[in-house]
């Protein structure tokens, strides 16, 4: 009888074993460039992950290629907790965006991989829905005031609730942020790094106008954003934060480097405006005092950059335990994989705040097919199982790497600006 429990167990166990059989890289760039993990099952199920790290991507691509596949295949793919562990501690040389990058496609992939296996949507095994949607913002940018509040009232007649602002600066050639683009903005734009002219005088005159014409035109019920990307000293930000409080603004991005997280407490001190950071985080180490000391509103960390789903859902969940809620970084830079990990995590988990929400291409979308959809100012992840995002590996084929940079700033006397 022992002997037949015995052998009934060892087939439930082998039954429930998703055993990795293969796994490979996919770098293609349909307008950008995106690398993609596939992890595939001896069972025939497979899972995407995003390893994207613009700028440095093959870095990433490398990584995973050399070090860790080897380590994956014969592994139980349902383990995913044991796996993302063995790939943090057994490194040794622990975070860091590539690691991180590379932790987060295993993750993503695995987890796709459990939700398909499961038949149902990535969300529900996360535990259900906790909203109707996911609310997100859009990015409106122009070179002047005025063109930037035309191209807000356009994202409104879109549906969007909530609208990213950027507007050039007077007396400056070009402002990162701003781009001919509008819907399709990429921040990576050559073969070698742009170098923009910076200046913070400029910028902290312009900033309050552009906000004090947009209340006017777009009136209370639209939530608006602006992101500083780091270029602030403390007391800088707490001045901008403080000088845009009559515009209510729904938060103020980045307003200085987080490698300092003391920083933040003398812009609190000083400007009840809203304060969201992290799409640089790779851990819940870089945001745990910020966290902790409730020096931020919202927690910016992204799925790819951040380790993971596994590893975001941790860092929301110490948010949450301080009321601060999430607002992942959703860039083009990301590709639809991580949008979509994105959106499950942000429906199942009890703080969400807001989801960036920067459209891809035609072309992107293309080869990366997706069950997500925007409707009234919000995205659902849809109902197919797993994340519900394909990769047409043929058409991906078409579009060989192609190296691109983002930009850097110096300031007007030729100084490289150090945030």
């Amino acid at each position: 009888m022992k002997d037949i429990i015995g052998k009934a167990n060892l087939s439930v166990k082998v039954a429930l074993m998703l055993k990795i059989k293969d796994a490979r890289v996919v770098v293609t760039c349909p307008g950008r460039n995106f690398v993609t993990l596939r992890i595939e099952t001896a069972d025939g199920v497979y899972g995407l992950g995003d390893a994207t790290l613009n700028g440095r991507e093959l870095a990433v691509a490398s990584y995973l290629t050399d070090h860790v596949i080897p380590c994956l295949i014969g592994r139980d793919a349902h383990q995913i907790e044991d796996i993302w562990q063995y790939l943090y501690k057994g490194a040794y040389w622990r975070r860091g965006p590539v690691t991180m990058s590379a932790i987060a496609a295993v993750d993503m992939a695995l987890w796709d991989i459990k939700a398909k296996a499961a038949n149902m949507p990535l969300y529900q095994l996360l535990g259900g829905a906790c909203r109707t949607g996911v609310m997100v913002y859009g990015h409106a940018n122009g070179q002047t005031v005025e063109e930037t509040v035309e191209e807000a009232l356009k994202y409104r007649a879109m549906g969007y609730k909530a609208i990213r602002l950027q507007s050039g600066v007077p007396g400056l050639p070009s402002t990162y942020g701003v781009s001919k683009d509008k819907m399709f903005y990429e921040p990576a734009d050559g073969s070698l790094p742009t170098e923009n002219v910076w200046s913070t005088a400029k910028y902290l005159r312009a900033v309050p106008q552009l906000f004090e014409a947009a209340r006017l035109v777009l009136g209370e019920e639209v939530h608006l954003l602006h992101d500083v990307h780091h270029r602030l000293t403390p007391i800088e930000a707490a001045r901008l934060g403080k000088s845009l409080e009559p515009y209510r603004l729904f938060w103020m991005e980045d307003p200085t480097p987080a490698e300092n997280q003391e920083a933040f407490r003398l812009i609190r001190q000083h400007t009840t405006t809203p304060l969201a950071v992290g799409e640089v985080f790779n851990s819940i180490w870089d945001a745990k005092d910020l966290i902790q000391n409730q020096l931020i509103d919202y927690i910016r960390a992204t799925v790819v950059h951040a380790g993971g789903i596994t590893h975001l859902r941790r860092i929301a969940n110490l948010a949450d335990l301080y009321q601060i809620r999430t607002g992942c970084h959703g860039a083009t830079d990301l590709s639809p994989v991580t949008m979509a990990a994105a959106l499950h995590v942000g429906l199942s988990i009890p703080n969400f705040g807001i989801q960036e929400y920067m459209r891809h291409t035609v072309e992107t979308d293309a080869v990366f097919p997706h069950a997500y959809t925007f409707q009234d100012g919000s995205l659902h992840p849809g109902d197919a199982p797993g994340l519900g995002v394909d990769l047409d590996e043929a058409l991906a084929a078409k579009y060989p790497y192609s190296r691109a940079f983002l930009p850097v700033n110096r300031l007007e006397d030729g100084t490289l600006h150090s945030w």
